[in-house]
């Protein structure tokens, strides 16, 4: 299956002098407010600028409202060597789904690791409590590399997109997943490079279980971790037996089941309303007779 086929696409990067503006600018105009206190520069294809506008290799232009730099370095557990991986919501134009074929979903890159949602599919990811894509709304002020007005509108949402069982079934569901994994690779824990995935692995599991009870107890989400080198001495610890992962795993499947902050599903109405005003946006309608004469 081709990545059209699979609904993603792979992009290159064109750098332009955008920066910031709060001014209503056409949506393939729009410029972002960029937190460019990281120094990186894309000087190659496929880089990710925060100076910079994304394009299809056909061309087109990816409308990017929100973007920013997650996972290990966002967490604080990066090492010498670590990718940096990036994370964003584009829109993509409203006239792209009239057609037959909606419009790809997600556009990556592997040479730099980053990622670009659609709206739409950041908002079902978001709402089914994805870890990964809740990351986006809740980064450190430094870690944001494009912020657009909708943007910003996207995190000041962000708590309304929380519900209490999609919240347990994914940060608890992605630490399971993480613990199976641990399982499956202790036989050959000998070898260096098995080792070193077995620790990460652990680390994810005490990360995806502390971030899941703090927004279970709180409705807030830490991406920067308060102590680093605790989580990276608990995932060697863990690494070592991975049956010790049990005791913290029954730990947060007893707080889960206790009464939160959360409601029980997530509000879907603000994500919908925002949505419907990136729609409108979007929208710049081919001219009639022109469509005939194409035709």
């Amino acid at each position: 299956m081709s990545g059209v086929d699979a609904g993603i696409v792979r992009c290159r990067l064109l750098p332009t002098r955008t920066r910031s503006s709060p001014a209503p600018d056409p949506p393939s105009q729009q410029p972002g407010r960029c937190g460019n206190s990281l120094a990186f520069h894309g000087r190659h294809r496929g880089a990710w600028c925060p100076h910079g506008i994304w394009r299809t290799h056909s061309g087109d232009p990816v409308n990017v409202l929100l973007s920013g730099i997650v996972g290990s370095t966002a967490y604080g557990l990066a090492h010498e060597g670590s990718d940096i991986d990036r994370l964003g919501v584009f829109a993509a134009p409203t006239h792209a789904f009239h057609g037959l074929h909606r419009p790809p979903e997600s556009h990556v890159t592997t040479v730099p690791d980053s990622t670009l949602h659609e709206a739409a599919k950041w908002c079902r990811l978001a709402l089914g409590g994805n870890p990964t894509v809740m990351e986006l709304v809740w980064l450190p002020e430094d870690l944001y590399e494009m912020r657009t007005a909708f943007g910003d509108e996207l995190i000041g949402l962000r708590r309304s997109l929380l519900g209490r069982g999609r919240v347990r079934n994914a940060y608890f569901g992605y630490a399971t997943q993480q613990f199976r994994k641990l399982q499956s690779r202790r036989s050959g824990a000998s070898s260096p490079e098995v080792r070193g995935r077995m620790e990460k692995h652990a680390r994810h599991l005490i990360r995806l279980l502390e971030q899941g009870q703090e927004l279970h107890s709180t409705g807030e989400l830490t991406i920067r971790l308060p102590d680093p080198e605790r989580v990276r001495d608990l995932g060697a610890w863990i690494a070592d037996r991975p049956e010790r992962a049990e005791d913290f795993l029954s730990r947060a499947e007893h707080l889960f089941d206790q009464p939160g902050v959360l409601p029980e599903q997530p509000d879907e109405r603000p994500a919908q309303d925002w949505l419907l005003r990136v729609r409108a946006a979007y929208y710049t309608p081919e001219p009639v007779g022109e469509a005939v004469r194409s035709a």
